[in-house]
């Protein structure tokens, strides 16, 4: 990680490590079932998405979904409703199962036309002292070939790899890239 923000907020400036919103950036083009799971409409949404493949069946197993084949066809018939913890873990499976469908298509997104164009907003500075204040603007790059890293550690979770590869990308901002190394937010059309 780069370090010129050690003590980000010391003199009130406000935000957030690069890779964090790398990775909220990521998670943001993820879309999937809006009605709640707690709905009749996103309940069988969510089972009908999550019963369609064995990948399914995989996300509830690793989401401490253990029912007998019964329970599971009652609740696809509607006839008996999950319990609150058992809608939380339906939730959980659902979109841990969404997420990991989208990643190739996001791949595919991102390295679409030789990379993708972000905008980099640097932290806020509405709070710091002039004579503390830093000249930032927000900035644009072309990031290239980084794209399916960023989308397998995102997908693993791997806070270590995101923040290497946020490291990568600033590096193309020259001399000031550290002064990036937090930002208030980052985006970008794919």
């Amino acid at each position: 990680m780069a370090g010129r923000w050690m003590n980000l907020g010391q003199y009130g400036a406000e935000g957030v490590p690069g890779w964090v919103a790398l990775g909220a950036g990521i998670e943001r083009m993820v879309t999937g079932i809006e009605s709640p799971v707690d709905s009749e409409r996103g309940l069988a949404a969510r089972l009908r998405y999550l019963t369609a493949s064995d990948a399914g069946y995989e996300a509830m197993d690793r989401a401490g979904i253990h029912l007998t084949p019964r329970t599971l066809i009652a609740w696809l018939a509607e006839e008996r409703t999950p319990n609150r913890a058992n809608l939380t873990r339906l939730d959980a499976a659902y979109w841990e199962l969404r997420r990991r469908n989208v990643a190739t298509d996001l791949k595919r997104r991102l390295n679409s036309r030789g990379g993708t164009r972000i905008e980099i907003n640097p932290v806020d500075q509405s709070r710091v002292a002039r004579p503390h204040w830093r000249d930032l603007s927000t900035r644009t790059i072309n990031v290239r070939g980084v794209w399916d890293a960023a989308v397998d550690a995102w997908l693993a979770e791997d806070e270590t790899a995101l923040d290497a590869i946020w490291d990568d990308i600033i590096t193309g901002l020259g001399s000031d890239y550290d002064a990036y190394s937090n930002v208030s937010s980052i985006g970008w059309a794919a």
